[in-house]
């Protein structure tokens, strides 16, 4: 059978988490690196120009790094990183969810506020995605510069009243991810889960590599550090243990991260969105957020998420509502009935292309 194709940049946070994915699965695969030209390539065949893409031997395209995951673990079941365990099943979903979406920003602000940082990951973008233009460099990397920087710090809602909070989510991630790390190699077991792979998304491309961020991390968190090498280096096939039996109780600060900030913030957003705004204004944890982007996608995820909530079963939905309710995570979940985001309807995904109500934000 010939490899599945990874379309993708050796520098984007959800190219390395789906790399991560594929080689720890130990599917084959070939790595593209994308150029303008396959980046309209993939705008044709998903919907969206957005990465990671992978293309099957049929020919199909995908894209969306979670249910790509789910797709794939359908179809190589063995060593599974989705738990069976149904309460540790959702809570590794409410993890990966978590690790993606709220830790895109301050991933965003190290790489790009920094001025160390946003000259060395100018000139990585353009040698790897610009490198056939015939524009001079000097002129591509200022290009790529500011326009990281008002897309994706600026209009992202980080200044100067946001700046020290953003950078407090980074922080204090890091401190419960070690507090985690200093007992098991992985977050629920000795195994990795879909979990891990969502926090690898920013430790492993941004905050482990980009020149200020690695430097704390080494400095405060070597344990994390060690992780993210560990789980990059890790196979299915040679990776001894099992999934924890039960949630263990240093999660509990994470849990309570995701009640106090996350939730309330994915709230605030499907209101947004449901208004028919473009931009709003959230308070997160007492700090004022400006003109923040709506995203389509965020209210998709809050719809997943009580989704997942609900599939855990009847037996086991007292149990669910304890666990949550104890962490601050219960109410904020289930403060919308009906989100209303109007994203994949079909149900087609990883498959078809959707329109999203946001920059291009998974890359």
């Amino acid at each position: 059978m010939t490899n599945i194709k990874l379309h993708g940049l050796r520098i984007s946070y959800y190219t390395g988490k789906m790399e991560g994915y594929l080689r720890y699965k130990e599917i084959p695969f070939d790595f593209v690196v994308l150029n303008p030209e396959r980046m309209r390539l993939l705008k044709q065949k998903t919907g969206a120009a957005q990465m990671p893409a992978v293309e099957l031997p049929d020919g199909r395209f995908m894209t969306d790094t979670t249910p790509m995951i789910v797709w794939f673990e359908e179809r190589y079941p063995d060593q599974p990183v989705i738990p069976r365990d149904p309460l540790l099943k959702f809570v590794s979903h409410l993890l990966e969810d978590y690790a993606e979406e709220w830790l895109w920003r301050p991933a965003m602000h190290y790489r790009w506020s920094y001025k160390p940082d946003r000259m060395h990951l100018s000139r990585k973008i353009v040698d790897e995605l610009l490198v056939d233009s015939p524009t001079p460099g000097f002129l591509k990397r200022a290009f790529i510069r500011r326009r990281q920087h008002v897309e994706y710090v600026k209009r992202d809602g980080v200044d100067k009243n946001t700046w020290d909070h953003v950078e407090s989510i980074y922080l204090n991630t890091l401190e419960r991810l070690e507090a985690i790390f200093a007992s098991r190699p992985y977050l629920l077991g000795s195994r990795p889960t879909l979990g891990d792979f969502g926090f690898f998304a920013s430790m492993f491309r941004h905050f482990s590599q980009d020149p200020t961020a690695s430097d704390i991390m080494r400095c405060r968190a070597p344990g994390v550090y060690a992780w993210q090498a560990r789980l990059w280096n890790a196979r299915a096939s040679s990776t001894q243990g099992q999934e924890l039996s039960e949630l263990p109780d240093d999660l509990d600060s994470m849990l309570v991260d995701i009640g106090d900030a996350y939730l309330p913030y994915l709230n605030a957003n499907a209101l947004a969105w449901r208004s028919g705004l473009e931009r709003f204004d959230p308070v997160i944890q007492g700090i004022q957020y400006r003109s923040v982007p709506v995203s389509q996608y965020r209210v998709w995820c809050l719809e997943q998420l009580q989704l997942r909530a609900r599939e855990v079963p009847e037996e086991q939905q007292e149990q669910l509502k304890r666990m949550l309710e104890s962490r601050g995570c219960w109410s904020s979940l289930f403060e919308l009935d009906e989100p209303m985001s109007h994203y994949d309807e079909g149900g087609d995904a990883p498959f078809r292309g959707r329109k999203v109500h946001y920059q291009n934000r998974r890359t």
